[in-house]
């Protein structure tokens, strides 16, 4: 796997599997990538599973306006996110206990991030797991524009 990062996005699985959410309509693709591994023993996860759990968490967390990573790697995140429809309720919660599944200690893609002697990792699931475990960042909808009726408006202000 070519990394070039702890980033949720740093490294070629998981900005290919971003690739795939251009042609998304909606949450499906991320809640496979999650669910993947719910039922899996944690420490027989596969890398790539692992990546695409990570990288799906940090999706998850970008809808909530609370992204760990934003920069080149997350383009194709924000169109998504801004492009389909809110995800289930209960997205947050299947992502965080699919990233805890995903980054055990003892699974492969731990193993390896720990033979690199790399704590960017770990720190960068930790961030991801904050960011879950937060209330969503929700922009308040915007305000209905008044309509101007006569009454209280220009000349006259007549107001009752």
């Amino acid at each position: 796997m070519g990394t070039w990062s702890g980033q949720p996005f740093g490294n070629d699985a998981a900005a290919d599997w971003a690739w795939e959410l251009d042609g998304a309509e909606g949450w499906d693709i991320v809640l496979e990538a999650l669910e993947a591994v719910l039922d899996e023993d944690p420490a027989s996860v596969d890398a790539d599973a692992a990546t695409a759990v990570i990288a799906a968490a940090e999706v998850v967390a970008h809808q909530r306006g609370r992204p760990t990573q934003s920069d080149s790697y997350t383009e194709s995140v924000s169109a998504f996110v801004d492009r389909v429809p809110a995800p289930p309720a209960e997205i947050a919660s299947v992502a965080l206990r699919a990233l805890d599944i995903a980054t055990v200690p003892d699974g492969e893609l731990a193993e390896l991030w720990a033979d690199a002697g790399e704590d960017e990792w770990a720190e960068a699931n930790q961030r991801i797991r904050e960011a879950l475990s937060l209330p969503p960042l929700v922009a308040p909808a915007p305000a209905a524009p008044r309509k101007r009726t006569g009454w209280g408006w220009g000349k006259g202000n007549r107001e009752s």
